[in-house]
């Protein structure tokens, strides 16, 4: 697949099986470094989340849930709390915001926003599906405090990395002219 038609054609996938080797999360991660990045402050971390780790990361879903609505049914608690369960890998996208004189808060969430873009691509390129997901948990301070973020740091997005469980959607395609206007400058 060429560059061009990796771009056009990726999707997310929600429904995710079977594993990520060593090799492929290199690739992604190796793709993520690449995103651009004013002032090369690299304002991006990973927590890697597989194997028992995401049921303890379903357990912490649910304490925040709980804390935040102590009537939750027990099913809505459940369905909370075996979310992290729906594939393989989980990569946590983390922005470490640091004060800098040319680089405002903002560049360096879009730089991490950049990073995660790139792990969708990279995953897409070695035949492998990704989801990034945010929601409330994405926001949780007991979540936060959970993945021991620092003050500085915030969660961008929970990417859900596997194999494609059954067939790979096809992208709806978009017409380009809905998207762009010429800029006159009046």
């Amino acid at each position: 697949m060429d560059a061009l038609e990796l771009l056009h054609s990726r999707v997310s996938s929600a429904r995710l099986t079977g594993s990520v080797d060593d090799v492929q999360l290199e690739n992604i991660l190796k793709a993520a470094m690449r995103a651009p990045d004013h002032a090369q402050l690299k304002p991006f971390r990973f927590l890697k989340i597989a194997g028992n780790a995401r049921e303890t990361l379903g357990s912490l879903f649910a304490r925040a849930r709980l804390t935040a609505d102590p009537s939750i049914s027990s099913g809505d608690l459940e369905k909370t709390k075996v979310k992290p369960l729906r594939a393989p890998l989980i990569l946590v996208a983390v922005a470490r915001i640091v004060e800098h004189p040319k680089v405002p808060e903002i560049e360096q969430l879009l730089a991490t926003g950049a990073a995660v873009q790139n792990i969708l691509l990279a995953a897409y390129a070695q035949g492998l599906g990704a989801i990034w997901r945010t929601g409330s948990m994405a926001y949780n301070q007991i979540v936060n405090e959970g993945l021991d973020l620092a003050p500085d740091e915030r969660v961008v997005g929970f990417v859900y990395l596997g194999e494609v469980e059954g067939n790979a959607r096809k992208p709806n395609q978009l017409p380009v002219q809905d998207f762009v206007r010429d800029w006159t400058g009046r």
